[in-house]
């Protein structure tokens, strides 16, 4: 009988659970009105989200698999040998894919994301194709303190592709960096996506693709809210808004109350005047430089960086010092 070998390993990093309604509630209760980009991603929303990647105006995600592409074996040989590479928001961990082919003798592979189930499904299809990859799937709001487990590489190299770095405001930016460095401890690593500050159009036809998809993406949020929360928003008195914000270097989403109007969220009422909008996201754009300066402060060297041939997206190395 062929004994099949077990490499794929299942951890608590943290519970991760947060008060949805009381959070929600602050944010509609504050001036201005926003909620947080993490509710987006219901079902219905991250399957919004993957479209949206598939669209022509928007970018960031074929264009860092083209630098992945091109650049893997340079990324390998920066990750090293000797490393565990953990994976901050790993989702399906269809990126990291592109460096493994570059890595056969990688022992060590943590992915941690807050969706349990997708992260043990996820993990467990990667631990099939990769049997001599020793697979820790830790389930944890990486944002947070969690727990690792406990690793036998000696180095430890944080994979965070996407872009994802943008949606932290400056001061959540510092902090997430900071946190990170210490977990790595010095020589450790940072493979990171960030993506680049470019021609205005370019940007806000990302946020604004023609067959509506990010509108959607956007709306699908009141959706979630009315569902688990028992809101009565109507959908078709929002719109959609998305636009580059050149002082501030970022693009900022939107919805916007199309006429004055209450909405009961629980026991709670909302009152919107005409015009008024939920800051539902930032995503903030930098150059190579504004980067490396902010990554220097929070205790890393950078190493490398790999861009397109139109520098439209950035992936960086970067050393705990």
């Amino acid at each position: 009988m062929k004994t099949v070998k077990q490499n794929v390993h299942y951890h608590i990093g943290n519970e991760n659970e947060t008060d949805m309604y009381s959070e929600i509630l602050n944010g509609l209760k504050s001036m201005p009105k926003s909620i947080s980009p993490k509710y987006f991603y219901d079902k219905k929303g991250s399957e919004l989200f993957e479209a949206i990647t598939m669209l022509r105006e928007y970018y960031p995600t074929r264009t860092e698999l083209f630098i992945l592409n091109t650049y893997k074996y340079e990324m390998a040989d920066a990750v090293g040998t000797d490393s565990a590479l953990i994976e901050f928001g790993s989702g399906s961990s269809e990126k990291v894919r592109t460096l493994l082919e570059a890595m056969p003798d990688l022992k060590e592979y943590v992915p941690i994301d807050i969706s349990k189930d997708f992260l043990y499904q996820s993990a467990r299809a990667l631990s099939i194709e990769y049997p001599d990859l020793n697979v820790h799937a830790v389930s944890a709001d990486y944002t947070a303190e969690f727990e690792m487990p406990k690793l036998d590489s000696k180095r430890k190299v944080v994979f965070f592709p996407g872009s994802t770095i943008g949606n932290f405001e400056p001061h959540e930016m510092g902090k997430f960096l900071k946190q990170t460095a210490e977990l790595l401890r010095p020589g450790g690593g940072l493979l990171i996506g960030v993506d680049l500050k470019k021609d205005h159009a370019v940007l806000n036809a990302a946020y604004n693709d023609k067959k509506g998809i990010t509108r959607d993406f956007n709306k699908n949020l009141l959706n979630r809210l009315n569902r688990e929360l028992l809101a009565n928003f109507k959908l078709e008195e929002f719109s959609h808004h998305a636009f580059y914000h050149a002082e501030k270097g970022r693009v900022e989403m939107h919805l916007v109350s199309l006429k004055d109007q209450v909405i009961t969220i629980g026991n709670e009422e909302i009152a919107f005047q005409e015009g008024e909008t939920i800051h539902t996201e930032n995503s903030y754009k930098f150059t190579i430089e504004e980067f490396h300066e902010i990554a220097s402060f929070c205790g890393f060297t950078p190493k490398k960086v790999w861009c397109d041939e139109k520098r439209w997206f950035s992936m960086h190395f970067l050393e705990v010092r």
